[in-house]
């Protein structure tokens, strides 16, 4: 199922964003030379699905992707607009950098985008962990949206 973020009364996390420095993480865009690594490192962790949709997101200027880096090592990534307009994700965070708030801090990051693109709500495609995304960021199931625009999709 899909969910729905109304993007106007997203607000900034303090908090979460001193709690990025004081664990020693970055947010941010990744550069063009390291496009191969990242979806690599996705491909490796994630599988090949959402390496194909990082590919596109850093394939747009500037790129529609964040990554989180620790101790120069990445650790997260978070994308938008890579499978469909206002469209938030693929969305990961290596097992052993889990529970720190990275993943809450790269979902900022990429609503804020979409915000600033001039978009009024983002969509949270094929939702896993809905709970976090309702709590996060008040998001919200959108009726009828099974499977949305996965339908049709190869699988493997």
């Amino acid at each position: 199922m899909d969910y729905l973020v109304n993007l106007s009364v997203l607000e900034p996390n303090a908090d979460l964003t001193a709690r990025m420095k004081d664990v020693g993480v970055t947010i941010r865009r990744p550069l063009a030379p390291e496009a191969k690594l990242v979806t690599k490192w996705v491909a490796e962790e994630f599988g090949d699905g959402w390496a194909s949709e990082t590919a596109v997101a850093l394939t747009r200027q500037p790129p529609t992707c964040f990554i989180a880096t620790r101790d120069e090592r990445l650790v997260g990534f978070a994308c938008h607009e890579s499978i469909a307009r206002s469209f938030f994700g693929p969305t990961g965070v290596e097992e052993g950098s889990r529970g720190l708030g990275i993943g809450h801090a790269l979902l900022l990051a990429s609503l804020f985008d979409l915000k600033t693109m001039g978009y009024g709500y983002a969509i949270i495609g094929d939702v896993g962990p809905a709970a976090f995304y309702e709590k996060a960021v008040g998001a919200m199931p959108i009726p009828n949206s099974a499977p949305g625009v996965y339908a049709g999709m190869l699988r493997t």
